[in-house]
């Protein structure tokens, strides 16, 4: 069952004043028949009046403000529309329009869709209501409009019912790509999501981020403003305020929210960039009051009127500022240009706007070019009709020329041959002749495939119903005392880039660089953004980027960190800087002087080799254990010299492997024939038989050094095995590497050394017994300073070493390897070689076994008397001892002995004197 709903629009439209219409073809713009009829919607006025009595009654009113540019879309749709059928491309099938004015009104629009939607052939212009609109055949088969978002949202949620397609070549909000709320609606032109992008990437690129934005307070400018917000915040763009100035002109606050923007532009002084979302008339507005108050700033400029000549050519526009804008693409508008200079010879009786259009040009004819403009924009209807017929029709070719959008009227154009390629598609094996060989649905179904040939390329509709067009970057440009709006570069809105086509544009380009929009300074390189108790994030103060982190861009959030722990950077650093390495070098002085102390610590060596090499067989190179002994002793030396070599240059495994291993096992090798010489010499000069039997027992040379040497050397295995020393990386020192060896086990490091102190430190208590040696002899005491002196050096050592750090730690350990070396070296042998060089006379065998007869003699004497003194009861008891060796021969033939009266006293036993003579004599022979 269907419900039938009469509809009988009746306006009047053309006439300012409020004439009852007589029928439903006076609310028609322009028309024309044809065996299809596509239906138009332009805002050729730019405003609805309202009645000012009460109460308000619904009637649609008449329309004021004539829009040039708007007036030249619908012609372009005419020209485009009889174009193709004047060509073969629908073979015989015509098509008619009806065009309706919408005074960028919704209400006015939708009195228009309404007769749309009504039935055909419906002689009361009658809208039927149905469950199902599939065999419905409506008046028109597709719309193309309207002018504007905001009109073309309402008219296509109506269209929609009964799925009319609609094509707007204007109405550019993101929101209308939603195929689920608009599921008819097309377009020729981008949608705002890549208007806004571009204006992003080119307020980025600019290098600003303080800005203003205006817009109307309507759909329209609210859906670009949200669009806009997004981009800009996700780009990092901060708005510094938002105006929204009422959609209407007859909105009483209009004047007022125009001075509240005006203001806030003046007072916000660092924001030298503003957004414009509005209309042309708004724009109009905007400016004249922007130009009383001196306002000069960088204008961005919305689709709506990039190119608008009219408000290019407003008088001194050049006060303010620069004007940049994105204009949708243009093609080739030849024809239509030629249309343009026969339009006066077209009939006017079925297009009201033409008419109207005359009517001006007649009113306004005796002016100056701007002047006529604005008479004609703002000329009164009501002065249209009082002198219609008084004043003669004045024809211009000049003026609609000049005002052309190519823009608009491309895109106008497109979207009529895109309704003529679906309608082709359709009349391919049906006769369209018939109004109802297809419905409009179906019509929506070809267009969605439909391919149009734009020029040398095809474009069709993506799945949003948006045709992928770039944009053309507008600049306005002062010429020869004329603003001229200019091509400056075209918008990719594919790839998100600026194409230039020749330098000198680019250069224009890089001229909106030099005004400066930001809130704050931009941050340097090597700095970083704070941000402020401002709620914006471009508000922001600058600080530097601490110690080891660093920005190399301008304006960054953050710093960067150094990558790893090779590099550093400075305070306030835009890069990382490779870390200096630090290492003990060949090159280094205090290196070169440890060196030249080494290399003269195995001069010595070779030295003191030589000279016991050459005095062989004298008493003091065999009383020193003889020459393998000396031998072993002084390589060892020569080892621990040359393992200080290891610890200079760039450390590697094998040096660090190799210098403790090379150093302990010398250095043991050395204490240990030294503690055999020591247990030797306490064992010849010990008259204590007990002693001396436990030294015998001790007094093993070969096996001491091998088993003492080899715990050593068992103790360096095991480190090496499970901690061995590797190469260390010191990060310590901020701005340097130290290349060290971590010695891999301190404990392992200590027990090496603590072994060591331990040999010397026995060989210390033998030798410090033996201190009280014959004075030409006395190597115990001399083995006892050298002691002492590693005790010290390694005393001091282990503090400093613990504190010290840097690339003088290995010096450190190199000087107290040295020190305790040349002690123990100076001391066992120095004495020895200056006996040899300079005393030369008690380095014989019958001085040295004098000096050991006297000894003996002295100390068997004092011992004697000594227990002697302790074990009598008399005080008067005394012992004298007499040395009887009276010549060199005596003690050469072993005739001294000691005597005391009637007794021998040898280490306080009394002891017969052939004994004590035979005790002596082996003493002699073991030293």
């Amino acid at each position: 069952m269907a419900f039938v709903i009469f509809l009988i629009p009746c306006f009047m439209v053309g006439s300012d004043v409020a004439l009852s219409c007589q029928n439903a073809d006076d609310f028609v713009g322009a028309s024309a028949p044809g065996d299809i009829v596509i239906g138009g919607l332009f805002s050729v006025h730019s405003e609805m009046l309202h009645p000012e009595e009460d109460p308000i009654k619904p009637v649609i009113q008449n329309c004021a403000g004539f829009e040039i540019q708007v007036f030249l879309q619908t012609l372009a749709m005419i020209h485009a529309i009889e174009t193709i059928n004047n060509s073969t491309l629908l073979s015989g099938v015509t098509l008619g329009y009806e065009i309706y004015d919408t005074c960028a009104e919704v209400t006015k629009a939708m009195a228009s869709a309404l007769r749309f939607l009504s039935k055909f052939n419906s002689s009361e212009d009658a809208v039927e209501f149905k469950c199902n609109y599939s065999d419905y055949i409506p008046r028109v088969k597709a719309v193309i409009g309207a002018s504007y978002s905001e009109v073309s949202m309402a008219v296509s949620r109506l269209l929609a019912l009964q799925l009319i397609p609609q094509v707007s070549p204007a109405s550019s909000a993101e929101i209308l790509s939603d195929k689920i709320r608009f599921p008819s609606f097309f377009r020729t032109i981008p949608s705002d999501f890549h208007q806004t992008r571009a204006m992003t990437r080119l307020i980025c690129e600019s290098g600003w981020n303080w800005i203003g934005v205006i817009a109307t307070d309507d759909d329209n400018g609210r859906f670009a403003l949200e669009s806009f917000g997004v981009q800009a915040m996700a780009n990092n763009v901060c708005i510094a305020f938002k105006e929204m100035l009422p959609a209407y002109l007859s909105d009483s606050t209009f004047h007022t929210k125009v001075d509240q923007a005006i203001e806030n532009i003046v007072k916000e002084k660092r924001v030298n960039v503003i957004v414009v979302f509005m209309r042309q008339f708004h724009v109009l507005k905007l400016f004249k009051k922007a130009i009383e108050r001196n306002v000069n700033k960088i204008w961005i400029a919305s689709d709506n009127w990039s190119a608008a000549v009219k408000i290019s050519t407003m008088p001194n526009i050049r006060q303010l500022g620069t004007v940049v804008g994105f204009g949708f693409k243009n093609g080739d508008i030849s024809s239509f240009q030629e249309f343009l200079r026969n339009l006066h010879k077209k009939p006017t009786e079925n297009n009201k706007f033409l008419r109207e259009y005359i009517m001006l040009l007649s009113v306004c004819a005796h002016l100056e070019y701007h002047d006529f403009q604005r008479c004609i924009a703002n000329q009164s209807q009501d002065n249209l009709l009082e002198n219609d017929g008084s004043k003669p029709h004045i024809w211009r070719d000049d003026f609609l020329n000049a005002n052309v959008e190519p823009g608009f009227i491309h895109s106008t154009m497109l979207a009529v041959y895109a309704i003529a390629q679906a309608i082709k598609g359709l009349c391919k094996d049906r006769d369209c002749k018939d109004p109802s060989a297809f419905t409009p649905w179906e019509l929506l179904e070809e267009l969605k495939r439909v391919v149009v040939i734009d020029g040398d390329k095809e474009v069709k509709f993506d799945s949003h119903g948006d045709m992928s067009t770039s944009y053309d970057v507008l600049l306005w440009k002062e010429i020869d005392g004329h603003m001229e709006i200019t091509t400056m570069a075209e918008y990719d809105a594919e790839k998100g880039g600026f194409i230039f086509e020749d330098e000198e544009k680019k250069k224009d380009f890089l001229a909106l660089k030099k005004v400066q929009s930001t809130c704050s300074q931009p941050c340097s390189p090597g700095q970083v953004k704070k941000v402020t108790e401002s709620p914006h994030t471009c508000c922001y103060e600058c600080i530097y980027c601490p110690e080891n982190h660093y920005s190399n861009q301008t304006d960054m959030d953050y710093c960067y960190r150094c990558n790893n722990k090779t590099y550093w950077a400075p305070i306030n650093s835009s890069t990382c800087y490779r870390k200096t390495i630090y290492f003990l070098a060949w090159t280094d002085w205090f290196a070169i002087f440890l060196l030249l102390l080494s290399a003269f610590g195995v001069v010595l060596v070779l030295s003191i080799c030589v000279i016991f090499t050459k005095n062989l067989d004298t008493p003091v190179v065999k009383a020193s254990g003889g020459l393998t002994v000396c031998y072993i002793i002084l390589f060892s030396h020569f080892l621990i010299f040359l393992s200080t070599v290891f610890f200079i240059d760039i450390p590697t495994e094998f040096k660090c492997k190799t210098r403790q291993t090379l150093f302990g096992i010398s250095f043991t090798l050395c204490i240990s024939c030294i503690l055999i010489k020591s247990l030797k010499i306490l064992l010849a000069f010990s008259f204590d038989p007990k002693l001396q039997n436990f030294l015998k027992c001790m007094y093993k040379p070969i096996p001491t050094v091998v088993t003492c040497t080899g715990i050593q050397v068992i103790i360096c295995t095991f480190w090496l095995i499970f901690r061995t020393p590797f190469v260390n990386q010191n990060f310590s020192i901020p701005r340097a590497i130290i290349l060290e060896c971590n010695e891999g086990s301190i404990v392992a490091f200590g027990i090496m050394l603590g072994y060591i102190a331990a040999l010397a430190f026995i060989c210390f208590i033998f030798a410090f017994k033996g201190r009280k040696l014959p004075e030409n002899y006395n190597e115990a005491k001399f083995i006892t300073f050298g002691m002492l002196i590693y005790f010290i050096a390694w005393i001091v050592f282990i503090p400093v070493y613990a504190t010290t750090f840097g690339k003088y730690l290995p010096a450190v350990e190199i000087i107290v390897v040295l020190i305790s070396n040349y002690g123990i070296l100076c001391c066992t042998f120095l004495p020895k070689c200056y006996i040899i060089i300079y005393k030369q006379e008690t380095n014989t065998k019958s001085a040295f076994l004098k000096m050991v007869y006297t000894y003996s003699s002295k100390s068997a004497g004092s011992v004697a008397v000594s227990q002697a003194s302790l074990d009598s009861k008399s005080s008067s008891f005394r012992a004298i001892v007499t040395d009887s060796c009276k010549t060199e021969n005596d003690s050469v033939n072993g005739n001294c002995h000691f005597q005391v009266p009637g007794q021998s006293l040898i280490k306080g036993k009394v002891l017969p004197q052939n004994a004590a003579r035979t005790m002596v004599r082996k003493r002699v022979s073991s030293i």
